[in-house]
């Protein structure tokens, strides 16, 4: 090898390390421009960004949902008439006199919609033709009868407490308007109310739900106290949207069961929706339609799921704003809670605050003449001798409570997913880790998770939604019934607009 030769390989060899270090110091530039991972959300940042697309939803497949504010606020005895595009109030008629004379127009637009018209006798059939003619006058209507009686008799006793329920519902995740519209529709605030399906007061949860609940607590739970009743309906619901990622399908699984929201996310699947949200409300609606087809070919589609359960997120997001507007309208007072160690007598109470018997009732619904040792004590302020404050709501949450729920939030939902056995384990940690906490709301979200782990677990759910999802003749049915649907829109077996409250779902 010539001098030459030497000289040209050595000036290679320098440069190799020249030149790696060069790029490696680019890309260690690369790397320090890039911009970082943007932070997990929080709990109230995922909670906000649910709400959004909880909202953008109904809005684009239930756009007249608005209009369930205004049923619940009327008194009972009229039928209410709103549009099905913005939710508007255009017509409140009587349930019992002359629509002609006795129609109060909210909407001038259609005050002449009746003249010259012949209405039919039967209420029943005036309200399709009724519907019918104001369709024509200006879009499609949406019609029920009102059913405000139980808000209006309960706001003057119940509505100072508004607030103090609102920081609850909050405290585990749950938007107030939502979670407190939905004691609107079930109870009107009333902690007594109780159907005929033996569910009971707040957020009307049977009986038998109840007491299967305060078998996982370790304290008490008084479930005709609104202020008990109100933690463990805010972790449930709060459960639920996180398992399916959203409020609407959460909501509707409390009134319709898993099981019928189950199919409907299926069905909605096979409709061709993408996620969530547009599944649940592709598939309630398809079930609402299939029910109105002649005979009982699609019971096996629809199951139990009624026009009550299509109805129900829908009427919730519309009585929202009533939760709001009557916080606001009505001064609020304090709530303190106690945890009794000890049995108190309402006399022993009377005595030591000073409060009249009904005054203390007011806070304690549930008081006869004693709250039980180990029961929670609700009074305007905090009296030592009946307990340690258990008023978590009006303390800033700790910060390990926080920690666990903003994780909690962010786990991926997913029903189908969430209500196989598998999953048990991920539910059994951050039941531990509530537990772990040491607060509260820690207790009441550990409660609440054993609860929801064995009503998953050791139910038929995911086994009746398995062969649901893997029925032949449960697809054919799908695609059969979205034919003939489609068919009954060219020709109409029923008046337009009549589909849309052929029963109310208040009865």
């Amino acid at each position: 090898m010539n001098m030459k030769t030497r000289l040209a390989l050595a000036v290679v060899c320098l440069t190799i390390p020249l030149t790696a270090s060069n790029l490696a110091i680019r890309r260690s530039s690369e790397q320090a421009a890039a911009p970082a991972p943007p932070p997990p959300l929080t709990a109230r940042e995922t909670v906000a960004l649910r709400l959004r697309e909880d909202i953008a939803a109904m809005q684009a497949f239930r756009p007249g949902y608005s209009f369930w504010r205004h049923v619940f606020t009327i008194p009972d005895g009229s039928i209410a008439f709103g549009s099905a595009v913005d939710g508007r109030l255009l017509a409140t008629f009587p349930a019992k006199g002359d629509w002609s004379r006795q129609t109060v127009w909210s909407d001038p637009a259609f005050a002449r919609t009746l003249e010259g018209q012949s209405l039919a006798r039967k209420v029943s059939e005036r309200r399709a033709q009724v519907a019918m003619l104001m369709e024509r006058a200006g879009g499609p209507v949406l019609h029920n009868s009102t059913r405000g009686d139980a808000l209006l008799m309960n706001a003057p006793r119940y509505g100072e407490f508004l607030a103090e329920w609102s920081a609850i519902y909050e405290r585990f995740g749950v938007p107030a308007d939502v979670g407190l519209a939905q004691v609107i529709l079930e109870s009107g605030l009333s902690a007594t109310r109780r159907s005929n399906a033996n569910a009971v007061g707040f957020c009307q949860w049977q009986r038998k739900n109840w007491k299967r609940l305060g078998y996982f607590s370790s304290f008490s739970i008084q479930e005709k106290n609104q202020t008990t009743q109100a933690p463990y309906c805010a972790a449930y619901l709060s459960v639920l949207a996180t398992k399916y990622g959203s409020f609407i399908p959460a909501l509707s699984e409390h009134n319709a069961g898993g099981t019928n929201v189950g199919r409907m996310l299926i069905a909605g699947e096979h409709l061709g929706g993408g996620d969530v949200r547009t599944r649940y409300l592709l598939g309630s609606r398809f079930a609402r339609d299939i029910r109105t087809l002649p005979g009982k070919d699609y019971e096996q589609v629809h199951g139990s799921y009624g026009i009550r359960s299509y109805l129900y997120a829908e009427m919730v997001f519309g009585n929202a704003l009533n939760v709001s507007q009557l916080t606001a309208s009505m001064s609020q007072v304090s709530i303190h809670a106690m945890r009794t160690p000890r049995v108190i007598s309402l006399t022993e109470i009377v005595k030591r605050t000073g409060l009249p018997a009904h005054e203390v009732r007011r806070f304690n619904p549930a008081l006869v003449d004693r709250v039980p040792a180990g029961g929670s004590l609700y009074l305007p302020s905090y009296v030592a001798e009946f307990g340690p404050d258990v008023t978590f709501w009006r303390l800033p949450a700790s910060p390990a409570y926080v920690a666990v729920l903003d994780d909690f939030m962010r786990l991926e939902p997913g029903a189908e997913r969430w209500d196989d056995p598998a999953f048990a384990p991920v539910l059994a940690d951050f039941k531990r880790r509530f537990g772990e906490t040491n607060t509260e709301e820690g207790l009441v979200m550990e409660t609440v998770l054993a609860y929801a782990m064995d009503q998953a677990y050791t139910s038929s759910r995911r086994t009746l939604l398995a062969e649901y999802r893997n029925n032949a003749a449960v697809r054919s049915l799908i695609d059969r019934g979205l034919l003939e649907r489609d068919a009954a829109r060219i020709t109409p077996v029923a008046p337009p607009g009549l589909h849309s409250t052929a029963r109310d779902p208040q009865r």
